[in-house]
């Protein structure tokens, strides 16, 4: 049974040794920089008042801002030999992965609740409908969070962060790409690598349909890489 004051602790500690450290300030500021120029060109210069370039960017730019914050999140942890010290504790590994997975959840939110300052600085401009951009940053949260679960389990399984972020970055980015190589998909194997395809249910949320099947793939790919990076942990005891 998972206990939440069990996991509180762990999501407090973490989220604090976020913003205790650069780590996060400097990767928030580098990703907002960059879509804001990207956005401030599109508005000014291409004369377009739309969010369209915020969700095409975005989950290009989750493809190293994600890496980035989850490769210390277990990789760290067993290298300085403070994971085998917090599971002395009363708390079960997959307490210690759902911590650490909000933990970094809330520190991509809080990356993208700036770029709302857009939606405001849009309104006055035009006729914005405000469906599909709700539903896009509902389904840039679901697809940080897919992220996010593959980042704690590819940091569970070394206890070094770069190898992490490049296993990461290598997995994150098969699963964008894998709806813009179909043509080479062999003939029957198409409409699976679609449906494997991350950005392909993304693109369905951000056009404001909230299709079951898209929830469901999403739900179910962060909670199979939670129960990946649990399982990786629970290796140890073997």
């Amino acid at each position: 049974m998972i206990e939440l004051p069990n996991i509180y602790p762990i999501f407090r500690r973490e989220l604090r040794s976020y913003f205790n450290s650069p780590i996060a300030y400097v990767v928030i500021v580098v990703f907002l920089a960059i879509i804001g120029w990207f956005f401030t060109s599109n508005l000014f210069l291409i004369n377009v008042a739309s969010m369209r370039i915020v969700f095409e960017l975005v989950p290009l730019i989750f493809l190293f801002f994600v890496p980035a914050i989850t490769m210390g999140l277990l990789a760290e942890e067993k290298k300085s030999g403070t994971l085998e010290l917090l599971t002395t504790k009363p708390v079960r590994d997959l307490e210690i992965v759902l911590g650490k997975f909000l933990a970094a959840w809330v520190l991509l939110a809080a990356a993208l609740a700036p770029t709302l300052l857009y939606v405001f600085t849009l309104m006055p401009l035009g006729d914005i409908d405000l469906g599909p951009v709700i539903t896009g940053y509902i389904g840039l949260l679901m697809m940080g969070g897919v992220y996010i679960g593959i980042g704690i389990f590819a940091s569970s399984l070394t206890e070094n962060q770069i190898v992490a972020f490049i296993a990461t970055f290598l997995v994150v980015l098969g699963f964008y790409l894998m709806d813009k190589v179909l043509i080479y998909a062999p003939e029957g194997f198409a409409s699976t690598m679609e449906f494997l395809a991350i950005d392909y249910h993304f693109s369905s949320i951000a056009r404001g349909v909230i299709d079951s099947r898209n929830i469901i793939y999403f739900v179910s790919m962060l909670g199979f890489s939670l129960l990946l990076a649990t399982a990786s942990l629970e290796r140890r005891k073997w």
